[in-house]
């Protein structure tokens, strides 16, 4: 059974009921109780562990492994996936603007397009972090649901969470969407541009992925980098990935205080990532792939 990621990082497997058909299982496409959610959880992390362990290689980190070439990955790198709970919490700490009507989410559009018209006087190009959310699905072979949230976040300051399963997206949600002198940024964001495309009919236009910005920017091995991982790698931070809230119900009929928080701060991430990745030069990627083992497994 397949559990599609609310937030856009690689797919978990798990295996419960619902994997024996809607059929036989009443109320498959319901939440998870708390209960379900602990033990998933508990089974994503172990499972996590054992990826980690099985990508760093048997050894200490950098030495040779049987019939591979050498590796030598930063020791922050590999301190801090072996001891992932001790990272502190990277949490949002600015004002996070809620949003649920039409009336409401196109105010708060509206507001943040005149910002961003200010913004464009003073600087060359405008950036936004950019995600969304969206109810997952527990049954494989079963289509995503709608895009429930989108959360857009410019700075330090104000984050805007806005609920669009209930009010669509406005003009001037559409406005920003669409205008391709606004760079929109965020780890996975093409296919959140194209969901937002088949859900709403609103092109996302003028966008960079953050994991092919690190791959461009950082002198490791190629990895398709999740939001979480770049967060760990580059400002020793993890974020709140928990199962209750990140396959929780995001088409409830109003957001809880954690739901929030947790979509401003990938957002938040997602801005703030890559004003560090800009910040850094470019890696010599040609020594690099001639001399390091492409790996293909998504770090979480």
């Amino acid at each position: 059974m397949e559990i599609k990621n609310a937030g856009g990082d690689a797919p978990t497997i798990a295996t419960d009921a619902r994997s024996i058909g809607a059929e036989l299982v009443p109320g498959w496409d319901q939440p998870f109780t708390a209960q379900e959610l602990d033990a998933i959880e508990a089974a994503v992390e172990t499972a996590v562990s054992k990826k980690r362990r099985s990508v760093s290689g048997a050894g200490n980190d950098g030495e040779d492994r049987p019939g591979g070439v050498r590796r030598r990955l930063p020791g922050s790198f590999s301190s801090q996936h072996s001891m992932r709970v001790k990272l502190p919490m990277m949490t949002f700490g600015g004002r996070i603007a809620y949003s649920r009507s039409a009336t409401d989410v196109e105010r708060a559009a509206a507001e943040l397009l005149k910002k961003i018209n200010a913004m464009k006087s003073v600087m060359d190009q405008v950036i936004i972090g950019f995600d969304i959310e969206y109810r997952p699905t527990f049954q494989k072979g079963v289509q995503p649901r709608k895009t429930a949230v989108m959360q857009i976040c410019g700075d330090n300051d104000h984050c805007h969470v806005m609920h669009v399963i209930y009010s669509g997206v406005p003009p001037s949600l559409k406005l920003i969407l669409e205008d391709t002198s606004v760079l929109k940024v965020g780890a996975g964001i093409a296919g959140d541009a194209r969901k937002v495309l088949k859900d709403y009919n609103v092109s996302v236009n003028a966008f960079q992925d953050l994991s092919e910005l690190a791959n461009q920017k950082l002198a490791m091995p190629r990895y398709r980098w999740g939001l979480a991982s770049l967060t760990e790698v580059l400002l020793n931070k993890q974020l709140n990935k928990f199962m209750k809230i990140r396959c929780g119900n995001w088409e409830a009929l109003f957001l809880s205080k954690e739901q929030q928080l947790y979509a401003a701060t990938d957002a938040f991430a997602s801005w703030h990532l890559y004003q560090v990745l800009k910040s850094l030069p470019d890696a010599q990627r040609n020594d690099i792939e001639n001399n390091e083992e492409k790996l293909t497994v998504a770090l979480p």
